[in-house]
Formats: C-alpha cells, sequence, structure tokens
C-alpha cells in the first residue's frame, strides 16, 4: 500500500527538481488542477492513472521510488560496459535494486513461468470466464495470455 504522505512528499521533490508549479506539473501530465490540489492536500489518494502518467511523461522519475521511496531520484544512469570496448555503441541502462519479496520480480534465472489454471475451481459463477491475464514488466513490455475456452 502507498502511503500518501510519503507520496505527496516525492511529488514535491519532483515539482522543485523541475522548478514547476503544481498548475503546470498539472497541464503537463494532463490532469485537471483541481485533481492534483486535491491529491497534494491529502484529501485524495493517487491512482494508478497518475502514477503511470509521471512516470512516461517524467523519465528521470522511477516507478519504484515514486511509490515506496525505494531507489533514487533522478534515475541513476551508468554506460554500459561494452561502450568502453569501442565495439559497441554507448548504451545507457538504468541500475537496477533488488526488491525482496517484489510482487512484479521474475525468477533469477528469467525462464518465464506459467502456471496452467485449475480445472475443478469452486464458487465461481458459472457466467464469468476469465477472458485474458496481462502480465507487466518493469521495462515498460508486457505479455497477454488468453485462457483456452
Amino acid at each position: 500500500m502507498v502511503n500518501t504522505d510519503d507520496f505527496i512528499k516525492r511529488l514535491e521533490v519532483i515539482l522543485d527538481y523541475y522548478s514547476l508549479s503544481a498548475s503546470l506539473f498539472a497541464d503537463k501530465l494532463g490532469i485537471q488542477r483541481s485533481g492534483l490540489s486535491h491529491l497534494m492536500s491529502g484529501r485524495n489518494k493517487p491512482s494508478l492513472d497518475l502514477v503511470m502518467k509521471i512516470t512516461e511523461n517524467f523519465s528521470e522519475v522511477d516507478l519504484y521510488w515514486l511509490l515506496n521511496g525505494t531507489g533514487s531520484f533522478p534515475k541513476k544512469m551508468i554506460n554500459d560496459l561494452r561502450s568502453s570496448e569501442n565495439t559497441a555503441p554507448s548504451v545507457i541502462t538504468e541500475t537496477k535494486e533488488t526488491v525482496i519479496g517484489d510482487l512484479f520480480s521474475q525468477p533469477e534465472d528469467n525462464k518465464e513461468i506459467i502456471h496452467s489454471p485449475p480445472r475443478d475451481i469452486k464458487n465461481v459463477p458459472s457466467g464469468n470466464k476469465t477472458e485474458r491475464i496481462v502480465v507487466f514488466y518493469r521495462d515498460g513490455t508486457f505479455k497477454e495470455y488468453f485462457p483456452e475456452g
């Protein structure tokens, strides 16, 4: 769960870093100024849509830092080791931090784990069927899985 007070403090850091007023920040994100005002005052909680707009529009904002304060702001950037060998163009990559217990982490061996759904699920209304399952990855990509049937 995101601590709203801490989230607001991190938003204030972002506004200060970019030298933006709350009004200009709302305009850049394409959200209503009143919505941002209600969030900053603690009246409303941050929505997923707002969080995604911030990380999409401000590349230095790390998603994990914004949500729970882990990581850094602005994002730390390092040069890829290959650039020093002059065999490949210079590549900038984001440093990765290990977050224990992170719901969205992939297994260490990077093998995809797909579990088939159990066939004998009880207490599921007969009219409700899973349409699709979407898995989102840290790099912004996603995979969709469509159950058989």
